[in-house]
């Protein structure tokens, strides 16, 4: 199963070219993931994700130019992996004909009140789990014709 978050864009994330600013796509993930992690979240009662998440790593690859449009791009997310204390996501962001970037992040379960990482609850491994799909290439590996933004 995949996660889907619809992004609109800003003239503000453009820098000076038109292009959507390689930072920004930085953001967009950012918003993908915390939609997607709050779907487990306290609404429901559920302690999981409330105590807070850090990112180890980030990997990109920008496969095509990004320009302004009114239209929304889509942020398709899904899990690659689940360790004892860290999980790590990809993401593609897309539109129906075109693949703009690859992704994926590592990001580690932390407790804000002991200011430390901790280890991933069953009730998070679970929801994960749902989201798991090995089917699909790493998004951390490089893609061929990859263009830096």
């Amino acid at each position: 199963m995949r996660h889907l978050y619809s992004c609109p864009l800003r003239w503000s994330d453009m820098d000076a070219f038109g292009h959507v600013n390689n930072a920004v796509f930085i953001r967009y993930l950012e918003e993908a993931r915390i939609d997607f992690m709050w779907r487990l979240a306290p609404g429901d009662g559920s302690p999981s994700f409330s105590g807070g998440s850090v990112v180890a790593r980030h990997e990109i690859d920008y496969v095509r130019p990004l320009v302004h449009r009114h239209e929304p791009v889509t942020i398709e997310l899904w899990v690659t992996k689940i360790g004892a204390a860290s999980m790590t996501i990809a993401y593609e962001i897309r539109d129906a004909d075109t693949l703009y970037v690859r992704a994926s992040t590592v990001v580690v379960p932390y407790d804000l009140a002991e200011g430390r990482p901790r280890r991933i609850s069953a009730e998070e491994r679970s929801f994960l789990k749902e989201y798991m799909d090995d089917a699909r290439p790493d998004a951390a590996q490089p893609q061929e014709g990859a263009v830096a933004a």
